[in-house]
């Protein structure tokens, strides 16, 4: 009877086949059957995987989409041109990466890393994969520092946390990326990398975005990730997941990073036109089942990690557009249940000169107070309400007078606090300057005063508190809130401008 063989044995078989099948796999050859707008039809790998990075002749590239019985359908990430029937396509057994490092910070660059400044070559630190997965429960911790955006409504209505998922939301038009680009250039005063990501955008509005960074924030602390209406499907799709994996590096290293994708709606409409062109069947509006998939574990990777893992943080402000002020698209409920709050803008208060236009009926965030110093807290509680309020009762009273007094009184109150929170672009303000214009609002300060003078107050309420209370801001940095003393201080700071101010223009 003949010896069964060794264990050894098998195990040195196995191991043997094992790479032959993986050299096979990686040096098959397949061919090209048909392209078409930006996608190839691809036979002859029947070892490829979901996302495997293809090499096309010309040094073009491309990754596998979906996988079907006799052939693939690759996305290419170059210009299709030369990209033909019969073209031969070969595996690489990799996936799509991106390059991640200290020396992205200030450049312009498409989500393979690839130079769009007129600069040299990125040198990368290292490589990494565009799709990563998102850090587990275990190694998350509490969302409880502050990302300040300069923008008063924001700080003290709907506050942002660093780790934060939130959402910017509206019409077209409306102020999205306005208050995105405010929130980056207010972060030249913090610690936080900032990163960019544009998809499917104009390129004159990427200028634009980009220009203003340079004019009013800290450029070398950004990192401008492009891929516009006029790059491949392929690289509007990988573009957000990118953004994410440079972000991760800093994150990794115990850093804070915020990135700013706009805007989802248009990845959702690339990732729709790619599963129609690869016949995947098509659900509610037209979009295929896995879109909530698609944006669930792109969001998922923003994260506050804990103290063991790093301490590090990912900020994610995603913009998403809406039709009409629809909120029950099928995008915007899929992005709404995903983030942890939502930005929503009104075009009817955009149109009425309320910059930034925030619904405050329709946005939260719900980390809110918990990110939020406890100076700031102890100064907005009531501002949510009384504008609220003050919204109701304008609403009813538009077509008549108003007899009761009371009323009267609650809705100049509220005329004070929208001509407060309407704010210019690039024009943020300190934490110290928002709580003590919130502060002063609560003890009736701007009450005698018309409200056409609180644009002059705020644009000169920096000064006024360096000159009167120069060590507020110190004070008020160490969180150990607003006590009594220094609250008086920066009240009468802001009765004395608001003085000075009514007199002049009387």
């Amino acid at each position: 009877m003949a010896e069964r063989p060794s264990s050894d044995w098998l195990a040195r078989s196995r191991r043997r086949l094992a790479e032959v099948e993986l050299t096979a796999q990686v040096d098959a050859i397949g061919r090209v059957e048909r392209v078409a707008d930006g996608v190839a039809r691809v036979s002859g790998l029947p070892r490829a995987r979901i996302g495997e990075l293809m090499a096309f002749d010309g040094e073009r590239r491309g990754f596998a989409l979906s996988l079907e019985r006799d052939a693939i359908e690759v996305v290419l990430l170059d210009d299709p041109e030369g990209v033909e029937a019969g073209a031969a396509v070969r595996g690489t057994g990799e996936v799509v990466v991106a390059p991640v490092g200290p020396s992205l910070l200030g450049r312009v660059v498409d989500p393979l890393g690839r130079p769009l400044d007129g600069g040299a070559p990125v040198e990368a630190e290292e490589w990494r994969p565009v799709e990563r997965g998102a850090p587990g429960i275990i190694e998350r911790d509490h969302v409880t520092e502050p990302l300040e955006t300069g923008v008063l409504v924001l700080d003290a209505l709907f506050a942002l946390g660093r780790g934060q998922r939130e959402l910017i939301i509206g019409d077209r038009a409306t102020g999205k990326t306005a208050i995105a680009v405010d929130t980056i250039i207010n972060q030249k005063h913090s610690d936080a990398i900032c990163i960019y990501v544009a998809v499917g955008q104009r390129a004159t509005a990427i200028e634009r975005v980009i220009e203003a960074v340079r004019q009013h924030g800290a450029p070398e602390r950004c990192v401008f990730v492009v891929a516009a209406a006029s790059a491949t499907a392929g690289l509007q799709w990988i573009a957000p997941f990118a953004g994410f994996t440079i972000a991760e590096y800093f994150r990794d290293r115990g850093a804070h990073a915020l990135v700013v994708i706009d805007d989802l709606t248009k990845h959702a409409a690339t990732h729709r036109e790619l599963a129609l062109l690869t016949r995947q069947p098509p659900g509610r509006e037209a979009y295929p089942g896995d879109i909530f998939y698609l944006h669930a574990r792109l969001l998922e990777r923003a994260a506050k990690l804990s103290k063991a893992a790093g301490g590090g943080s990912i900020t994610a402000l995603p913009i998403a557009e809406t039709d009409a002020g629809n909120l029950s698209g099928y995008i915007p409920t899929n992005l709404i249940s995903i983030t942890d709050g939502q930005i929503v803008l009104d075009a009817h208060l955009f149109a009425a000169n309320q910059r930034p236009a925030v619904d405050v009926g329709l946005s939260v965030s719900r980390i809110g107070g918990k990110a939020q110093k406890k100076a700031m807290r102890q100064v907005s509680g009531r501002v949510r309400l009384e504008y609220a309020q003050f919204l109701e009762f304008e609403m009813f009273t538009r077509f008549g007078g108003v007899s009761d007094a009371r009323i009267a009184a609650q809705i100049a109150r509220g005329q004070r606090i929208r001509a407060l929170i309407s704010q210019p672009r690039f024009s943020a303000l300190r934490p110290v300057d928002e709580v003590a214009l919130l502060a002063a609002l609560a003890d009736g300060v701007f009450d005698s005063a018309p409200a056409t003078v609180i644009p002059a107050v705020r644009a000169g309420i920096a000064g006024q508190i360096d000159a009167e209370a120069p060590d507020a801001a110190e004070l008020l940095g160490t969180d150990a809130g607003l006590d009594e003393a220094l609250r008086t201080r920066l009240v009468d700071a802001v009765r004395t401008l608001v003085s000075h101010i009514s007199a002049g223009a009387t």
